[in-house]
């Protein structure tokens, strides 16, 4: 009798234990947790911070930091031949471990500035994983990799696999980390908070490519945050932790409409406060005349060197009181800039305070970005 495939769980993890010893004591980050994973199905684990979720994905790769480790439980993951393989059985440093990671089971940073190398080209970086686990030649890795950055809908990848880290944004960055988590069409693939540091626009495009390219490939998504409006768009099981234990488990729909436990009522509580304006501003008075301009920026545009746009035509104003936030860092990449049809005007009691650029403007003219 054979059974389907699709009913065997690609993951299956039992009354798993990570501790870290201190000088204080244990502290018991992830105790006696449990979890299934199904291919092309997500299993969102949820929970404040400090709850253990981050720990469990890593103990899944073995990557945990020191002086964790794992005190108890099983991961036994179905391979592609039908094997079966205890992950926490494995040496971390080991051969066996090191097959597996990146191959069949893939992981998406947090942060991919701190995940990407700032010196090596992307096309370079994502070609290494195909490199180390197939030996594919260097031609075949270039044109596996435009096909990789064509799925996750990076504009130009002909020309994108050439260009470095600091020449992409926040979330097209995070797209190159999900090429590379791709690379070798794994079975699993963990995503640790990885929608965290991007706009509210960026993040649902992110979620709606991770979406996407699950259905293409089949794969389990094992999806760690925090947000619960994110395990409601993606969700189809969840994980609730606290403190390193499960507080609740089941599908999205009765986590949500139905929940047993007062912690994932109160994580579900929180966020339909959030949802409601503060009373401070629900106090204040409409404004009766419009306030005067501290800041208007008109027709501002930034081109790379290598003809990439970086800003092109954007307005801004901002007025007393309000808040106006636009977050930018100015990366010295090559010795000039092309900034173009760039005005600041600069409102107070004293006369107004226009500054404009037009094209080669030098570096050192340039006001440096502060964090």
């Amino acid at each position: 009798m054979t059974t389907d495939p699709q009913l065997q769980p690609v993951l299956k993890v039992r009354n798993l234990a990570v501790q870290f010893p201190t000088r204080t004591g244990v502290v018991k980050a992830v105790d006696d947790v449990s979890f299934d994973l199904y291919r092309g199905k997500t299993l969102c684990v949820v929970g404040e911070s400090g709850s253990g979720k981050s720990v469990s994905a890593r103990s899944v790769l073995q990557i945990v930091d020191r002086p964790g480790r794992i005190t108890n439980g099983s991961m036994e993951l179905t391979r592609p031949d039908g094997s079966v393989v205890d992950l926490a059985k494995l040496d971390p440093r080991g051969k066996q471990i090191r097959a597996i990671r990146g191959r069949e089971i893939a992981m998406i940073f947090q942060e991919p500035m701190s995940s990407l190398s700032p010196i090596h080209r992307i096309g370079e970086q994502i070609g290494e994983t195909l490199r180390i686990h197939f030996g594919t030649p260097k031609d075949e890795r270039r044109t596996r990799v435009i096909e990789l950055l064509k799925q996750v809908e990076i504009p130009n990848p002909e020309k994108a696999i050439d260009r470095y880290t600091f020449e992409f944004s926040g979330g097209m960055r995070q797209r190159v980390m999900i090429a590379m988590a791709l690379a070798c069409n794994p079975s699993l693939l963990i995503a640790d908070e990885p929608t965290t540091a991007l706009d509210v626009t960026t993040q649902a495009e992110i979620l709606a490519l991770i979406k996407k390219l699950q259905a293409e490939y089949g794969m389990a998504v094992l999806f760690i945050t925090h947000d619960m409006g994110v395990v409601a768009e993606i969700a189809d099981e969840v994980l609730v932790m606290y403190r390193g234990k499960v507080m609740e488990r089941g599908p999205v729909e009765q986590i949500f409409h139905a929940p047993q436990a007062d912690y994932t009522r109160m994580l579900i509580g929180s966020v339909l406060k959030l949802e409601s304006k503060a009373e401070i501003r629900l106090k204040r008075e409409p404004e009766a005349i419009a306030p005067e301009l501290l800041l208007d920026v008109r027709n501002l545009s930034l081109t790379f060197p290598g003809g990439l746009k970086a800003v092109n035509d954007v307005s801004l104003t901002v007025s007393p009181a309000k808040r106006s936030v636009l977050s930018a860092r100015a990366v010295r990449a090559r010795p000039r800039w092309d900034v173009v049809s760039c005005v600041f005007t600069i409102r107070s009691k004293a006369p107004p305070i226009s500054a404009a650029r037009t094209a080669r403007s030098s570096t050192s003219a340039l006001p440096r970005a502060r964090n």
